[in-house]
């Protein structure tokens, strides 16, 4: 078929990493493009040779300059193309996130969709959603408009969609940030808050102001796996965030719960969350610095606990920084081994992808070495499955989270 796209050659390392099944390309590997384009539009991508590899969004502000959606030179990328797209997505979480699971979930989620720079989370009848990319950006209102009457159609009750486009990334993209309402078809602007639940727990969140969306819904699974273990414990929940770990172990039947973390706003929210479940005499909430307190315990031998969930922000979000990450990691982690008994549990995670599987691992045995303990491995996991991952694109694998007998 005739291509009235512009036409971007890339380089020979370009070419490689297109044809190796990763959808961006970077300033320096655009050797050329001919043809009239704003940031935003579609351009096809060739190789040296004449080769079309593919179709994406250029933006010259961005270091990551053209991002590809498409590798089929049949595709027309009408509004039929973008509906597609569109119930691929929904009918895959439809698929892995069954029953009540689907009404909480991520239904975008970004290149791992074929939508770079989007992502959509359902709340119950509210959609909280990020832009983060000029292509997605210019035809905004198309994908929320198509993404809403698809669930629709689908008997989901859809009230309200939230905009969380406040992430500096947006700047780089040459982009302002923006905040509130998509005000479509039979939209309305939402309440403060939503209730939801999860694994049999209520949770109030607040997609409006709260961390990335709202809520972190990408631990559903390994929360679920952590509870079953925690019959009976005495648990230490550090970097609780909004009590969901803890809140999990509680309701499994734990001995007692402690709730470790350095914002009170957070804690705030995680009493609210206790209280909802009728947990608030099984959850002790503790404001504290981590890494201060399991040092006092370490040096103390005090807080004797059976199960340690180890759920801290990322540590690094560049290469440059991975060295430092690593020694915050390993001090972690070489304490709560410390501080477990004999046959004591550790679950414990990281959420950055800079910080990959192998480099992780590789910490946890040299904390193991440190605390002179050994690890018996009895799970090893990662993000739930509306958080696909593509082997072939690495950023899209970011949550590595084991679970241990400290042996």
């Amino acid at each position: 078929m005739e291509r009235n796209f512009p036409r971007a050659v890339v380089t020979v390392k370009g070419e490689k990493a297109l044809r190796g099944g990763h959808p961006w390309v970077f300033s320096e590997e655009v050797v050329s493009v001919s043809g009239e384009y704003e940031n935003g539009d579609l351009v096809d991508v060739f190789s040296g040779k004449g080769r079309y590899l593919g179709t994406g969004f250029i933006n010259d502000c961005s270091k990551i300059r053209i991002r590809l959606i498409s590798r089929n030179a049949n595709d027309t990328f009408d509004e039929a193309f973008w509906e597609r797209r569109l119930r691929y997505a929904v009918d895959y979480r439809r698929c892995v996130m069954p029953g009540e699971d689907f009404l909480c979930c991520r239904l975008i989620f970004g290149e791992a969709d074929c939508f770079p720079g989007l992502t959509v989370d359902r709340f119950g009848e509210v959609l909280s959603v990020q832009i983060l990319s000029r292509g997605i950006e210019r035809r905004r209102e198309l994908l929320l408009s198509r993404l809403v009457s698809i669930l629709r159609e689908e008997g989901e009750t859809v009230t309200a969609v939230y905009e969380r486009s406040d992430s500096p990334l947006r700047e780089k993209e040459g982009m302002e940030k923006r905040v509130g309402f998509f005000l479509g078809e039979g939209l309305t602007e939402g309440p403060e808050s939503v209730l939801i639940k999860e694994n049999g727990i209520l949770y109030r969140v607040d997609y409006r102001n709260g961390q990335k969306t709202g809520f972190f819904l990408d631990q559903k699974y390994n929360r679920a796996a952590v509870a079953r273990l925690a019959r009976g414990k005495r648990v230490l929940d550090c970097f609780t965030h909004t009590g969901a770990f803890a809140l999990n172990a509680a309701m499994a039947g734990a001995r007692e719960v402690t709730a470790v973390d350095v914002s009170e706003e957070a804690l705030s929210v995680a009493r609210e969350n206790a209280a909802l479940n009728g947990l608030s005499d099984k959850v002790t909430f503790l404001c504290r610095d981590v890494f201060d307190l399991l040092t006092e315990m370490a040096a103390g031998k005090k807080g004797e606990y059976d199960l340690i969930l180890l759920d801290p922000p990322a540590f690094t979000k560049s290469r440059e920084t991975v060295k430092d990450a690593i020694r915050g990691y390993r001090e972690i982690n070489r304490r709560a081994m410390q501080l477990l008994p004999r046959g004591g549990y550790l679950a414990t995670c990281s959420c950055s992808h800079f910080m990959t599987a192998p480099l992780f691992k590789q910490m946890l045995h040299d904390a193991a070495n440190d605390a002179a303990v050994s690890l018996r491995q009895i799970e090893e996991r990662r993000q739930s499955p509306d958080h696909p991952i593509l082997w072939n694109v690495p950023e899209t694998e970011y949550l590595k989270f084991f679970i241990f007998q400290v042996v």
